[in-house]
């Protein structure tokens, strides 16, 4: 009796084997898909010697690991952590040229489709009493309307209170857009705090609320490199921004996030150990229609690298997406015939 009922379970696992094997293969040809047109049409990544700023690939990137769920949309990746509903970070290169940008914001909020466990919803803010917060602003993609629009994907917002996400928090962007603006470009990583919960959460996805937010800073241009951090309670507040400066290892140590780790060790360990703040212009940037037509019309060169856009953005995000999947769908089957605890201990990286 024993034995049969052994067997019925072996069967009944192999059935469940089965059936996940087959989405996994329909995984795995989507991923050679997404794969062939990344490289098909990937941008040029040649630098142009009449740019006003050049680009080093991928150096806003912060150090993450393949499992992952990392998400690239037209002039933003981002970092999805799907147990707070928002990203862990987003990390983004902002140019002068793409300051001045002649598109609006059309404020079309919505669940990003990329995020194939689900991304949180608008009805998780509706009725909140919090802002649906962006953390790459919409003006830092005025440069394209397809940017423009991917800036309102709930992947990108996260709950702040509303004197903070239209007072200090805005200050802040303007500010760094000023960075941008006096440097030439700049390298910036953004988002919550997650390291200091519980938290209270918002709706039927229990999108976390965080305590914090912090935002990193790179000048990586000629002639003068700098970075400066800085991290601001989700509140309200009427203190100057550089009260809330920070070295770059002070926001590590409070986020557990690796930033800039493509730089050489004894470059990363001099930029990050210390921070002056009267290096940086506070000024917060502002360019009327006028000023935008007229930077426009100075025959501005091309930019040192043609970010992703189009269907290269979108193959790139929904492959990082598809890996996720892939890999949870791999250990849910091995799980089915190896238990989880034994697992854990065997190949603790699945997890």
């Amino acid at each position: 009796m024993a034995k049969q009922k052994r067997l019925r379970h072996l069967e009944k696992q192999a059935g469940k084997a089965k059936k996940k094997g087959k989405r996994l293969l329909i995984l795995l040809a989507i991923l050679l898909v997404l794969w062939i047109l990344t490289l098909i049409f990937a941008p040029s990544e040649q630098p142009s010697v009449a740019s006003t700023s050049t680009y080093v690939q991928d150096l806003e990137l912060p150090l993450y690991q393949g499992g992952d769920l990392v998400v690239s949309h037209p002039g933003y990746t981002l970092l999805y952590d799907e147990e707070h509903e928002q990203p862990r970070w987003v990390a983004y290169h902002l140019s002068r040229e793409e300051l001045y940008g002649s598109y609006d914001r059309g404020d079309d909020f919505r669940v990003d489709p990329s995020i194939l466990s689900g991304s949180a919803t608008l009805d998780d803010y509706r009725g909140s009493g919090y802002d649906r917060g962006h953390l790459i602003p919409a003006a830092d993609l005025s440069w394209s309307e397809e940017a423009m629009s991917g800036s309102f994907y709930l992947s990108n917002m996260s709950p702040q209170v509303g004197d903070f996400n239209r007072g200090i928090w805005s200050k802040l962007e303007a500010t760094v857009r000023n960075f941008a603006d006096t440097e030439g470009a700049v390298y910036v990583v953004t988002g919550p705090v997650l390291t200091d919960g519980p938290y209270k959460t918002i709706g039927k996805n229990k999108v976390s609320i965080p305590n914090a937010y912090y935002k990193v800073v790179l000048d990586y241009q000629q002639p003068e490199y700098k970075a400066i951090g800085f991290v601001l309670p989700n509140e309200g507040s009427k203190k100057d921004l550089e009260k809330f400066a920070l070295s770059i290892d002070e926001v590590e140590e409070l986020t557990g996030i690796d930033f800039f780790h493509r730089l050489k060790d004894a470059e990363e360990a001099k930029l990050e150990e210390s921070v002056d703040a009267t290096l940086w212009d506070f000024s917060q940037f502002s360019a009327s229609a006028k000023d935008r037509e007229a930077f426009q019309a100075g025959n501005l060169p091309a930019k040192a690298h043609e970010k992703p856009t189009g269907i290269y953005a979108f193959a790139k995000g929904t492959l990082s997406t598809i890996l996720y999947v892939v890999k949870h769908e791999t250990v849910n089957i091995i799980e089915l015939f190896i238990p989880k605890t034994t697992l854990k201990e065997v190949v603790p990286f699945l997890y």
